[in-house]
């Protein structure tokens, strides 16, 4: 394994063997009104994600090596931007929050609360948040 794999990751896999984060999919359109639903009940936070994007890829590593939220506490979403962007633009249309990747909203009460991107998604700051 080169170092850049090692730094980096060598593939799209959204889930790392060390990943704390019990994500959900985000591959529907239709799932955006079930989380406006479920964060009246539950924060609900999704991860955009580039699988392109080194810069990604590190925040998503570093965020899921951070995590420490129990998993009855919030609800996660992981949206792979390739695969999606008709999702990430109806979020940012929604919500009211420009898009960018990496990006983490946190959704409570059917609104944003927190929003971040890139080095400021901080696995820490989303707990104080929740």
């Amino acid at each position: 394994m080169s170092f850049f794999d090692k730094m980096f990751g060598n593939n799209d896999s959204k889930v790392t063997s060390s990943s704390r984060v019990k994500w959900n999919d985000l591959t529907e359109l239709q799932q955006l009104d079930g989380i406006v639903k479920e964060s009246a009940t539950m924060p609900v936070l999704i991860f955009k994600h580039s699988t392109r994007c080194s810069i990604s890829r590190m925040a998503l590593k570093s965020f899921e090596r951070e995590y420490s939220i129990e998993e009855n506490d919030v609800k996660a979403y992981f949206l792979d931007l390739l695969a999606h962007r008709d999702i990430s633009n109806e979020i940012a249309v929604r919500f009211g929050v420009i898009h960018q990747s990496p990006q983490i909203l946190l959704i409570k009460n059917g609104e944003v609360v927190f929003h971040a991107s890139h080095n400021d998604i901080d696995a820490a700051l989303v707990k104080e948040k929740v």
